[in-house]
Formats: structure tokens, C-alpha cells, sequence
């Protein structure tokens, strides 16, 4: 098997993110594509409050339902702590070790990766898949990986801190999100000025 590993806050998951994942499954000839849901995200430490992790991960489920080849991970949930992709990657290659990792990322988080956790270590876990926006250039990609993946997705203007606000203030998400997300956003009471209860 071909597992594509995407890893992300995903706070909320949207159409963007999708459409990542389906180029990079596309163009990587991918079996599955593991969407893993951030425990506590290191990179955002400290920028903005974040929606806890099971609630996050119910609305990533709730959309992977109805999609084939991609599936909502808990892994770096049940680990607990700041997640790493060193971390997730080896847990994976204990889990799978007949099978090949592909760690799928945005050409902004590739041209970052020498700052990730153990960097060094992740081009002996997983060939990189990297997902670019049409017409932008190559980013410099980490030292070590060999023959890198390339994925072109059009250009989709979408960003989280938007959609966040876009449910604050009751403004249209059609279109911007799936509709799974868009129900189980509601149900849960996410994004909202009270905030939401941690899904036990």
C-alpha cells in the first residue's frame, strides 16, 4: 500500500485542504491518505486559542465518511502532547512496515521543514509529497530527500482564520467547506463567542 500522511490542524478542514490531498493522492498514485488531526499543534503555540483535538478530529470524520481512500487519524491524539511528524511517521512505520509512507505537505510548510522537530530524520521515513499552487515556484525543499513528489492544485484563496470568522458573524460557508463540516461545525457549537465543550 501507498499511504499519503497529511497532517494539520485542520481547524476546520476545508475544501482547500481536500483538494490538496485528492491532487496529492492523484499525482502520488496514493492507495489511502491519512488525514492526521494535530494534538496540540507547535507551531501555533501561543498565536491563538485552538479548538480542542476531538472536536476537531469529529468534524474531520464526519466529512471522511463519505470520501474513498481518505481516512481521519487520531494518532497524534492518543500519543497526546505537542505532535511531531517525526513522531507520527515512526509510529506509522512500526504500524505499516511493509507498506510506503508518503508525507504529503504545502510548498509554504516544505520550504519551512528544516525547523521541524528532528528534521534530519524524516526523509528516512517518508518520500515527500509536495502539493503547489499552479503557477508559483518550487520551494527549496529539505536536504535529504530524494526525487521529491510535485502536485499542482489550482489556486483557492481559502483560509481558516476566515471561515472561523465567517461562522462568528452568521456569513455564508457553502461552497467554502464541506457540507459534513458545515453540520457537525453547528452541532458541536464551534467558532462561536461562547466557544465549544471538549468532546469526551
Amino acid at each position: 500500500m501507498r499511504i499519503g500522511v497529511f497532517g494539520g490542524t485542520f481547524d476546520p478542514l476545508h475544501i482547500g485542504h481536500l483538494v490538496a490531498a485528492q491532487n496529492a493522492k492523484y499525482t502520488a498514485r496514493l492507495d489511502r491518505v491519512l488525514f492526521v488531526v494535530a494534538n496540540i499543534p507547535w507551531q501555533k503555540e501561543g498565536e491563538r486559542p485552538v479548538t480542542d483535538a476531538r472536536l476537531r478530529l469529529a468534524v474531520v470524520a464526519e466529512v471522511m465518511q463519505g470520501l474513498e481512500g481518505f481516512e481521519a487519524s487520531d494518532i497524534e491524539i492518543r500519543r497526546g502532547g505537542r505532535s511531531y511528524t517525526v513522531d507520527t511517521l515512526r509510529e506509522l512505520r512500526e504500524r505499516y512496515p511493509h507498506d510506503e509512507l508518503y508525507l504529503i505537505v504545502g510548498a509554504d510548510a516544505a520550504s519551512q521543514m528544516e525547523t521541524w522537530e528532528r528534521a534530519e530524520e524524516l526523509p528516512s521515513l517518508a518520500q515527500l509529497v509536495v502539493v503547489n499552487r499552479y503557477g508559483y515556484p518550487t520551494p527549496r525543499i529539505l536536504s535529504g530527500f530524494e526525487s521529491p513528489i510535485f502536485a499542482e492544485m489550482p489556486w483557492l484563496d481559502i483560509s481558516s482564520t476566515d471561515l472561523r470568522e465567517r461562522v462568528r458573524d452568521d456569513r455564508p460557508l457553502q461552497f467554502l467547506l464541506p457540507e459534513e463540516a458545515i453540520w457537525a461545525i453547528r452541532r458541536y457549537g464551534l467558532y462561536r463567542e461562547n466557544g465549544a465543550p471538549p468532546l469526551r
